[in-house]
C-alpha cells in the first residue's frame, strides 16, 4: 500500500515545520493575553541561525543562539526569530519542545520590551 497514511487535515499528517510553527505561535498567543502590543511583533520560525557574508557565524564563539531579535526599523515591525533545528536537537519530545520554545519566544521578547523574562510571563523557569 502507498500513498498517505492520514488524509492531510489530520494533525498526523502535518510536518515537523508546521508543527513546530504552531507551538510558536501556542506561544505568542498565550503571551498576547498580557501584553496587546505584540499584535505589532511578526514572529518567524527559521530552520538555523545565519551567517554573516564573511562566512563566520555572527554568534561568533558562543553557543549556537535558539531565537533573536530585529528590531522595528525603515517602517518595518520588529520580529522576533525562533530557529527550529537548534531547539529541535535540544528536545527529546514534544512537551519538552513546547516548553523550550516558550522560554526562547520569552527571552526574546523580554529583549524586545526592555523586561525581564519574568515579568513578561511571571511563570517563567517554572516548566
Amino acid at each position: 500500500m502507498r500513498g498517505p497514511i492520514a488524509p492531510p487535515q489530520v494533525p498526523l499528517a502535518a510536518s515537523r515545520a508546521e508543527v513546530f510553527a504552531d507551538l510558536v505561535q501556542d506561544s505568542v498567543e498565550r503571551l498576547e493575553r498580557r501584553w496587546p502590543q505584540l499584535a505589532e511583533v511578526d514572529f518567524m520560525v527559521l530552520e538555523v541561525p545565519r551567517l554573516d557574508g564573511s562566512g563566520v557565524a555572527a554568534w561568533s564563539d558562543e553557543a549556537v543562539p535558539l531565537g533573536g531579535i530585529i528590531p522595528a526599523r525603515d517602517g518595518r515591525r520588529a520580529r522576533v526569530v525562533v530557529y527550529r533545528r537548534p531547539v529541535e536537537i535540544r528536545t527529546k519530545g514534544r512537551d519538552e519542545r513546547a516548553a523550550l520554545v516558550h522560554e526562547v519566544v520569552v527571552e526574546q521578547v523580554a529583549e524586545l520590551l526592555g523586561l525581564t523574562p519574568e515579568t513578561v510571563d511571571p511563570r517563567y523557569g517554572e516548566d
